[in-house]
C-alpha cells in the first residue's frame, strides 16, 4: 500500500510552517512587509526548496525588492531553518514571488465587469 503523502509532501508542510514563525519572529528586517508563505515546492532529494509567497500591499518594484531580499536573507533563514528542524541536511532556499493571488483577483474583478455590463444591458 502507497503511503498518500510521500515525505517531501510531510517535510514541505513542516518547512512552510517554520518559515512563516521565522519570518514573523525571528528575522528582524525593517525593508520586509507583512510576508505570507504560500507554498513550499521542494525537489524529491530536499535538495532545493522553492518557496513562494506573497507581500501584503506591494507594488510591482515591492515584489521585486522582496524577492531580492528574502534571497539575499536565504543563509540567515536557512541557518534557523536548521536549529527548529530535525533534517540531516537543510535545503537550498529559493524565493519566489506568487502571483496566482493577483491573478485570481484580476479575474475576479474581470468577471464582475462582465457581471455589471449584463446587468447595465438588462435594464436598458
Amino acid at each position: 500500500m502507497a503511503k498518500e503523502f510521500g515525505r517531501s509532501a510531510r517535510v514541505s508542510s513542516e518547512m512552510q510552517k517554520e518559515l512563516s514563525f521565522i519570518l514573523q519572529r525571528i528575522v528582524k528586517d525593517s525593508r520586509l512587509g507583512f510576508v505570507t508563505i504560500n507554498e513550499v515546492d521542494l525537489t524529491k532529494d530536499l535538495a532545493v526548496a522553492k518557496i513562494y509567497f506573497t507581500v501584503l500591499n506591494a507594488d510591482a518594484d515591492g515584489k521585486k525588492n522582496h524577492v531580492k531580499w528574502l534571497n539575499q536573507l536565504a543563509p540567515v533563514i536557512r541557518h534557523e531553518l536548521a536549529k527548529r528542524m530535525r533534517l540531516r541536511h537543510i535545503s537550498e532556499l529559493r524565493f519566489l514571488y506568487d502571483d496566482s493571488f493577483d491573478t485570481g483577483m484580476r479575474v475576479a474583478e474581470l468577471l464582475s465587469d462582465i457581471d455589471k455590463a449584463d446587468t447595465d444591458a438588462e435594464q436598458e
